[in-house]
């Protein structure tokens, strides 16, 4: 459960870039929804951030190295 909320923040995250990315382009700084597509950006990111930082904390999610250990 925990993993695939943070799969689909990983997702919003990068939807809002690229999405910050074209109103930067296609508005040409006429409005300010590139503004506030980086702004919810940010939030989500911190937001990941902390549920991160709370899930290790809680238990929820066990660090490990770049290859698991094989099995002997």
């Amino acid at each position: 459960m925990i993993k695939t909320i943070i799969l689909l923040l990983l997702v919003l995250i990068i939807i809002s870039l690229a999405a910050g990315m074209f109103t930067l382009i296609k508005d040409r700084n006429k409005t300010d929804r590139t503004v506030k597509f980086l702004t919810f950006r940010i939030v989500l990111s911190v937001s990941l951030f902390v549920l991160l930082a709370v899930s290790f904390f809680m238990g929820w999610i066990q660090p490990h190295g770049l290859l698991p250990p094989s099995p002997q």
